[in-house]
């Protein structure tokens, strides 16, 4: 009786031990927002039994994140969640992963290579069309369709920075906002301390402007913290971003922000992990898994300020 209880216990060991998976994460970098997708996939992994996720930061560096997936892979993870930083990547990263036979799926920026990817491999992303959209379409509103706008770009190859500054050029060639001009643009990667300098270029060059675009809150905050470093009060200028950090809900409070879109990183995280988990278990996943984006204005403040990032 002893042995055939032990031979049991050892059965169900091994069918445990079998049943365990493991998520590799690989970040191409952790700034405000991707450590808040970070989270998301981490605070959702967690709900789930036998789950065990292993992370990666390539901190900005393509080179370092092509290899941290590559040891991924050899360490034989059971999928990979991969954010990369530039869209171009994807190729790369497809055919390591389908190499080995591992489901793949990308968060947040698209892959390049979209429209080729295997059944095994999706997107977990929000439609950009609808964020730098939903944002210049609000700010038009606030400046009742006329007015000079300068815009803060994200890093150049990333596909939501090309999108959203595409959003942007096609609602101010609508007849509602066709009265907007912009005068300056250029790229800030993301970052507050970047968009703090080149917002300081501008006001030194003495830039005239009625708004600040911004591809995302962290480059909105580093404007702002460059124009209230110059003495502009920011009642007279409409600054509007991207994600509903809870660093631009403050700013929105504070009455520094006029407009942000909520770019859900739990969300995002929390599909992403679903799907990697119906792909290891052979289930079927849509190419493209959409998180809805959100307006948010000092109206509806409120009812997002439980949903920080």
């Amino acid at each position: 009786m002893r042995k055939t209880l032990l031979a049991a216990f050892a059965m169900a060991m091994c069918a445990s031990t079998a049943s365990a998976q493991t998520i590799g994460v690989s970040m191409s970098d952790l700034d405000k927002f991707r450590t808040a997708l970070l989270n998301g996939v981490l605070s959702h992994g967690k709900t789930i039994s036998g789950l065990k996720l292993v992370t990666q930061n390539a901190k900005g560096d393509n080179e370092l994140q092509n290899k941290q997936v590559q040891q991924l892979i050899a360490d034989k993870v059971d999928a990979i969640i991969v954010a990369v930083s530039d869209g171009d990547l994807g190729p790369q990263m497809t055919k390591l992963a389908a190499d080995a036979h591992i489901p793949l799926i990308y968060i947040n920026n698209v892959p390049s290579n979209l429209s080729d990817l295997p059944e095994n491999q999706v997107v977990v992303a929000s439609d950009e069309k609808e964020s730098g959209t939903l944002e210049t379409k609000e700010v038009c509103s606030l400046m009742k369709g006329k007015g000079r706008v300068v815009v803060l770009m994200g890093e150049p190859f990333h596909q939501a920075a090309r999108a959203r500054t595409e959003d942007i050029d096609n609602v101010i060639a609508t007849p509602e906002c066709k009265g907007m001009q912009i005068v300056e643009r250029q790229a800030a990667y993301w970052s507050r301390d970047y968009a703090d300098q080149q917002m300081q270029e501008w006001l030194s060059a003495g830039v005239k402007f009625d708004a600040v675009i911004a591809n995302n809150d962290e480059m909105a905050l580093g404007a702002i913290r460059a124009m209230k470093r110059n003495g502009m009060a920011m009642k007279d200028v409409i600054v509007g971003g991207v994600d509903a950090t809870d660093d631009a809900l403050a700013a929105m409070q504070a009455g520094d922000l006029d407009v942000t879109i909520l770019q859900s990183a739990v969300g995002q995280g929390a599909t992403a992990v679903d799907a990697a988990i119906k792909l290891m278990n052979g289930q079927q996943v849509p190419r493209v898994n959409n998180v809805p984006f959100e307006l948010v204005t000092p109206q509806n403040i409120a009812q997002y300020l439980p949903k920080t990032q």
